[in-house]
């Protein structure tokens, strides 16, 4: 059956000299895969240009349920980005965040308000210039909400530690390894004060976003085994140090 939905393209693989397979994380049938043949042909109805990282589309494509691999009739960029591509702070981290949420998420079912959180902040990221260098740090905490994993934010401002694995701010120094320090777990606790209109009051120095980051990326890999080595991580951190 036709259906007409939007999407937010995550990633693709070679097929074929003139087909993809292409990952889209869609409004109504959540993350999907499609085949998109000929899209170099001069009257194809989809263009490998549609596919940047995190681009939202306009899609029109034949549904089946069950089904691995749906076919896409039409993909249309809806309001292209005007600073992400040109400016490599933004585009390093729409790189580093496609990768993420590639791996993050897995469900085929919609979930609205996720869909809009990620359409929605990457607009914000387009238009804003403070805070830039924040947003990819808020984006991960933010997102740990719609993923289940949020940490709980109850005595979060006076706790020595957090707890990675139980995602609970806590007195004493747990048993294990997975914890943040007394520093560590301060600049943590930071992320439940602010909005995308407010990341520049973060205050984050270079060393405070690297190591924020690090116990970020740590506590997304103790809830999500398959998230592995994070290919455009060195290339951020090359670009935000």
């Amino acid at each position: 059956m036709l259906e007409k939905t939007r999407g937010i393209f995550l990633h693709a693989v070679k097929y074929s000299e003139t087909s993809l397979i292409a990952t889209i994380y869609t409004e109504s049938f959540g993350r999907q895969s499609f085949i998109i043949n000929g899209m170099h042909g001069k009257n194809s109805s989809v263009k490998a240009s549609s596919f940047q990282p995190l681009y939202l589309l306009d899609l029109e494509l034949y549904y089946k349920a069950g089904r691995d691999i749906q076919r896409l009739k039409t993909a249309r960029i809806i309001n292209p980005y005007t600073t992400i591509p040109f400016d490599i702070r933004k585009s390093s981290q729409v790189f580093f965040l496609a990768e993420i949420l590639h791996k993050c998420l897995r469900e085929e079912e919609p979930n609205d308000g996720l869909f809009d959180f990620i359409s929605h902040s990457l607009t914000f990221l387009d238009l804003t210039e403070t805070g830039v260098s924040n947003f990819h740090i808020w984006f991960l905490f933010k997102l740990t909400k719609f993923l289940g994993i949020n940490p709980n934010p109850e005595n979060a401002r006076i706790s020595n530690f957090f707890d990675l694995q139980s995602a609970l701010f806590v007195s004493h120094e747990p048993l294990h390894r997975q914890f943040t320090d007394k520093h560590s777990t301060i600049l943590f606790s930071r992320l439940f004060e602010v909005d995308f209109t407010s990341l520049e009051t973060l205050g984050y120095t270079s060393n405070e976003r690297k190591i924020v980051l690090e116990k970020l990326l740590e506590f997304f890999k103790i809830h999500f085994d398959n998230l592995g080595e994070i290919k455009s991580l060195e290339v951020l951190k090359e670009v935000l140090r």
